[in-house]
């Protein structure tokens, strides 16, 4: 191990972790999708200054895009649209995903798939109303996946974004192992890959977290993969090519008194906690 990635480890230890649902479902408290059930309503926050949860649901044929274990796709469910689709491009998500619905009694609205957003399987103008929460950090090619969100999307329909960027204090989602905020901007990639291993080895889903989250590039040298280093620059440059117009669009800071460090270009980066953003289809 390197000298940063023992340096990180011992720094490590003076920082508690933040609640993270993956340490929950280890500790016998709760399941994954469960706490997603139970923060669903957090996520809607965001959207409120602009629509209810009515008009976001109500009647609507919906699509959440990077749904994880279906938890938030089925507190959506809640407010009554006409059926409700959660994709993930991580397999068992989807078998735990239908489970769940079944169990909340919403088998009948939610169903679960395997999908790749970026290549959906859906026919064009499908939804009303697309979500993609704590996902455009995630998904490998966002333009791409941009471009299939208004090619399903119906006209007039609306897609609702909202992601943390990735210089967001925990940004680097490791958070679950290291709880040093912004640690990826003070230690190298390796750092992080190596410490999170070993801190990670000895839990019961300790090779599922790594695997989740790590691959290997071609020259053999390792890389968070889980992520995509979604900036709020980034995303500015990405928007410049969508054709669709933003109807609303935020960016709240990570406490009310850090508003005006949110607002300094050198700092911005570091104090946004949610970049949110509302499109409407022509």
């Amino acid at each position: 191990m390197s000298v940063s990635s023992r340096l990180l480890m011992g720094m490590n230890r003076w920082f508690p972790l933040p609640v993270h649902p993956f340490n929950l479902a280890n500790n016998g408290e709760m399941s994954y999708t469960e706490w997603q059930f139970q923060k669903g309503d957090q996520t809607i926050q965001f959207f409120l200054p602009f629509h209810s949860q009515e008009q976001m649901f109500r009647d609507k044929t919906v699509l959440d895009i990077g749904c994880g274990g279906g938890g938030k796709t089925c507190y959506y469910a809640t407010y009554g649209p006409k059926k409700m689709i959660g994709i993930d491009i991580v397999p068992h998500y989807s078998e735990e995903g239908n489970a769940f619905a079944k169990e909340k009694g919403l088998g009948d609205v939610v169903s679960f798939m395997t999908a790749d957003a970026a290549r959906m399987d859906f026919a064009d103008n499908t939804f009303d109303t697309i979500i993609m929460n704590d996902a455009m950090e995630h998904v490998s090619e966002p333009e791409k996946t941009l471009e299939e969100c208004f090619r399903v999307l119906k006209p007039g329909g609306h897609l609702y974004i909202n992601f943390p960027p990735y210089y967001h204090p925990y940004g680097a989602h490791l958070s679950d192992a290291i709880g040093i905020p912004w640690v990826h901007a003070l230690f190298p990639e390796q750092a992080l890959i190596d410490a999170y291993k070993q801190l990670v080895r000895d839990l019961p889903d300790g090779s599922d977290r790594i695997s989740f989250r790590f691959s290997t590039r071609p020259d053999g040298s390792e890389t968070i993969s889980y992520i995509n280093r979604m900036t709020i620059k980034r995303f500015r440059r990405i928007q410049q090519g969508v054709t669709q117009p933003v109807v609303y669009q935020k960016e709240i800071p990570l406490r009310g008194q850090l508003a005006g460090l949110a607002k300094l270009p050198g700092l911005r980066e570091f104090f946004v906690k949610m970049v949110v953003c509302v499109y409407q289809k022509r």
